[in-house]
């Protein structure tokens, strides 16, 4: 059996970057991944979603640029550069780049079989490391409808089908009004889809400040989507070449397609690790601030349960590699970006204001209209909108929640991340001298209006 300095199960972005690390630094690394190394994000997640929604949205910003034609859609083309983008789901160019790079590549499903030292099974190969980095992220959620075993991928699809589709269906029904709910749905709807979408909770984007959610029911009204909050799928059956989904209202809905966007599970209780003494919780692999679950056991990304994002997944990356490699780090989630790539776009970092009153702090409030206080909107297009909400702890007479909806606030929301991350005072923000005309003004603006 080979042994190597640290096994990486799971080549995500998370599994990846501590891999990439741990090779240059010097160490010896094997990793096992069952399915295509880059993860989920890489093919049916991250990367294809946002490709498929920069045609829709930069048409519309066509439609409000002065002096532009409004182009057309090409889906054929669309298509290609989706399938561009995700390699054909081939992943052969990073089985060859890590060979290169003398990492040990095991294909198949990995099993931890034993530890002290940690040993994996993958492939028929068995290896034994220093460290073993769970990286494994996290699978669709099926919510409880009846009947919806019943019925393949044809009919069904999660984020995986939706993003690889052959082509945008006549009608969805979407379960979900979260943010892979929010971005399928506002894709297929400025594809031609006529699109429902279904959310259990009683709004949109629910754990999220109440104004970001009504400013997204706002905009899919506009656009035609027919959202029903308060309302759940009691089955579904399929009806003719479709999906008959009954709600819990007693009305039904007739689409080609149903799409589940109910969320996603950690998958860890696959790998053995159990009958190891590591102890789970609901498929998640619990971790300290190290990101460390037990001597030599460390976990990255969605299989964490921590602020499931791609983003988190790489930051929980270095911190890995570096306790690995003895540089001794903590993980500090005060300030994790939260974005939804729709058109406008929706970001949000930090505390939202009832979150905060939760936690005792003196809260204090500042939401402005974008378009009305600041240049950079109507260089930008002869329609904005745009708002920015603040959050501030008035006592600290800092930042700890921030949230935007307008275009390219998966940008711009950063200024907000990196104050809050920081405790940058609220009166060292104010004095800062941010680029005229953009759409970062607007921080000047709210930050006035905090009063503190």
């Amino acid at each position: 059996m080979e042994h190597v300095d640290a096994i990486v199960i799971g080549m995500g972005p998370g599994g990846e970057t501590v891999a990439s690390r741990l090779l240059d630094a010097g160490r010896r690394v094997a990793v096992a991944e069952r399915e295509l190394i880059g993860g989920e994000c890489a093919y049916y997640a991250c990367i294809p979603s946002k490709v498929l929604l920069r045609a829709p949205e930069a048409r519309q910003e066509a439609v409000g640029a002065a002096g532009v034609d409004t182009p057309g859609l090409d889906w054929p083309a669309l298509r290609d550069q989706r399938d561009r983008m995700i390699r054909h789901l081939d992943d052969s160019a990073q089985v060859r780049g890590y060979r290169d790079r003398e990492a040990l590549v095991l294909r198949g499903r990995a099993r931890v079989i034993g530890r002290d030292p940690w040993r994996v099974s993958a492939g028929g190969t068995e290896v034994s490391a220093d460290h073993l980095v769970v990286a494994t992220g996290s699978e669709a959620v099926r919510p409880p409808v009846a009947g919806l075993e019943d019925l393949g991928p044809d009919l069904i699809w999660t984020n995986r089908e939706a993003t690889t589709l052959a082509a945008p269906p006549g009608r969805a029904l979407l379960i979900g009004g979260g943010a892979v709910g929010i971005e399928l749905g506002h894709f297929l709807n400025r594809m031609g889809t006529e699109v429902t979408l279904v959310q259990r909770g009683p709004r949109l984007l629910d754990r999220e400040d109440p104004r970001l959610c009504e400013l997204i029911g706002a905009r899919f009204a506009r656009d035609g989507v027919d959202v029903r909050v308060g309302t759940t799928v009691d089955s579904v059956a399929r009806d003719g070449s479709g999906v008959l989904s009954t709600l819990d209202d007693g009305r039904s809905v007739r689409t080609d397609v149903v799409v589940l966007a109910s969320g996603r599970r950690p998958s860890a209780d696959a790998l053995g690790l159990a009958e190891l003494g590591v102890e789970l919780d609901r498929g998640a692999l619990p971790v300290d601030e190290s990101c460390q679950a037990a001597p030599g056991l460390w976990g990255v990304g969605d299989v964490t349960g921590r602020a499931m994002f791609t983003h988190v997944a790489k930051y929980q990356g270095r911190i890995v590699a570096d306790n690995v490699l003895g540089l001794g780090r903590t993980a500090d989630y005060t300030a994790v970006p939260r974005v939804v790539f729709s058109d406008p776009e929706i970001a949000a970092v930090g505390l939202t204001a009832e979150r905060a009153r939760a936690r005792g702090i003196d809260v204090v409030t500042a939401e402005v209209d974008v378009p009305e206080t600041t240049a950079r909107p109507w260089t930008y297009s002869t329609g904005p909108e745009g708002r920015l909400g603040l959050v501030a702890d008035r006592a600290g007479g800092v930042l700890v929640g921030a949230w935007a909806f307008g275009p390219l606030v998966s940008e711009w929301i950063h200024t907000a991340a990196l104050a809050i991350h920081a405790r940058v005072p609220v009166a060292l923000l104010s004095d800062s001298i941010p680029q005229f005309p953009t759409f970062n003004e607007a921080y000047l603006i709210a930050l006035e209006q905090l009063g503190i």
